[in-house]
């Protein structure tokens, strides 16, 4: 058995569950499986290997479901993928083989039912990858951070429990105005060479990974770059999409058999808890209306199911991730994110506020900074809330930083009848390279930026109510 191509990716967890993703490779075009065992760490004996028939239609992409696991318990696992020398082999004859595992062992730990305990989670996004005729150049530089993320990762009190990567974490469109990539393989290509690099794979073999999509999975300020002859690309990219990034999420639901179920998506958007922690993680770029008469970034049912999870979760503490900035807003060329939306992000603001739901926090990235920053009301001080911008994780030289300059922060982000909503940096903007690590504990959330060698840049703390 071979080590896999792509992967291990250990995605969506919970405190009895978790999906394995792993792509394997087709020597001659052969019959292709792969297998994943696994065991407690305190534990000698290793389950009934899981096997898998990989198919060319799925890139030989399969995502592994571990169910009936404990609550708080580091497990180990084994998986590759095989080609047996017989062609005529299917998942019931190769059952009876005496399977050579690979040497290679991962970990991952499934999450706490215990609310009381704190909670850790790496933030970020845009992660720049050129490719030229087929070929990373110069990657070392976009994994680099990652070495960082991992060193911090082993020694981390509390446990990370999971990466969240909050759009563009390959760039399809990085040379869009020389020879832009629209086919399906070159698409695939990109998330093969970007997932595999050694220090990411490290990462995401031993850490529950969230994604989310954002413009770059598409094409630059998607959809209101869109041309009539882009119809392919986006079939293309969502495709590659759906089998890299969203397999292993909770978007995708389990069959009858505890299984990933491969069907179509019935759309990108995901919830998932973490003790008393809730994360609701939006699609923000594939359901836009850009008409004048009722302008979305997220559509109907979408805010409908954002706004009923805000009103009804009893989570403590409310993370809504969205790929573009939900505030503050930009001087110069801010059409992509949610300002050129404002009546849907007033319509969210006047929920919260109205509704009083406390300690919900805004995550994003996409901007090439990070930063943090505080909205409040005029005449209501009860509402509060927060958001966290953590990005890049590698930038293009070809791409500015960026800087408190950009951001409109001397007057209020909207006025209403009601009163103003008020905001305030509450950090200075990162403008390099760097991550979130956010720590929630009982009575704060503390967030740390470090820079692509690890090093802390600042710390932030968001008092909760």
């Amino acid at each position: 058995m071979f080590k896999p191509i792509v992967g291990p990716v250990i995605g969506h967890t919970t405190t009895n569950h978790a999906r394995i993703f792993i792509r394997g490779g087709s020597p001659n075009n052969d019959t292709v499986f792969a297998g994943l065992r696994y065991r407690r760490l305190d534990s000698k004996p290793w389950s009934k290997g899981s096997l898998a028939q990989l198919h060319e239609s799925r890139d030989l992409c399969h995502v592994f479901s571990l169910n009936d696991l404990e609550s708080d318990c580091e497990y180990e696992y084994q998986t590759g993928w095989f080609s047996p020398m017989s062609p005529v082999h299917n998942l019931q004859s190769i059952a009876e083989l005496p399977l050579q595992w690979p040497r290679e062992t991962y970990r991952f730990r499934t999450r706490s039912a215990d609310p009381a305990k704190a909670r850790a989670y790496i933030l970020g996004s845009c992660r720049y990858l050129r490719m030229t005729a087929g070929a990373a150049v110069l990657p070392h530089l976009g994994d680099r951070i990652f070495a960082s993320i991992n060193q911090m990762i082993e020694g981390a009190e509390p446990a990370i429990s999971a990466t969240l990567m909050t759009g563009d974490q390959i760039y399809v469109d990085d040379l869009n105005l020389i020879a832009p990539d629209r086919e399906y393989k070159d698409i695939l290509n990109k998330y093969r060479t970007a997932f595999s690099q050694p220090n990411i794979q490290r990462l995401m073999s031993g850490t529950s990974t969230y994604m989310m999509l954002d413009d770059h999975e598409i094409e630059d300020n998607w959809p209101a770059n869109a041309s009539n002859s882009d119809h392919e690309l986006f079939r293309n990219a969502m495709a590659a999409y759906e089998l890299y990034q969203a397999s292993h999420s909770p978007a995708q639901k389990l069959n009858n058999n505890n299984e990933v179920e491969h069907s179509k998506l019935a759309h990108y958007w995901y919830q998932f808890s973490d003790g008393d922690i809730e994360w609701f993680v939006t699609d923000s770029r594939t359901q836009r209306n850009l008409s004048v008469d009722d302008r979305r970034i997220l559509d109907i049912e979408q805010e409908q199911a954002l706004i009923e999870w805000l009103c009804n979760s009893t989570a403590r503490v409310k993370f809504v991730v969205t790929s573009v900035m939900f505030y503050p807003d930009r001087k110069l060329d801010g059409t992509d994110a949610w300002q050129a939306f404002p009546a849907q992000r007033l319509r969210l603001l006047e929920t919260i506020r109205t509704r009083k739901i406390s300690n919900v926090v805004f995550v994003s990235g996409d901007v090439h900074g990070s930063l943090t920053s505080r909205l409040t009301h005029s005449e209501d001080p009860d509402f509060e809330i927060h958001t966290i911008v953590a990005s890049p994780f590698y930038n293009s030289k070809l791409l500015p930083y960026a800087k408190a300059s950009m951001f409109v922060l001397d007057q209020p982000l909207v006025r209403t009848a009601a009163g103003d909503y008020q905001h305030e940096l509450t950090s200075t903007v990162v403008s390099e390279d760097n991550f979130a690590h956010v720590v929630v504990e009982t009575d704060q959330i503390l967030i740390n930026y470090h820079d692509r060698d690890g090093k802390k840049l600042q710390s932030i703390s968001i008092e909760l109510r």
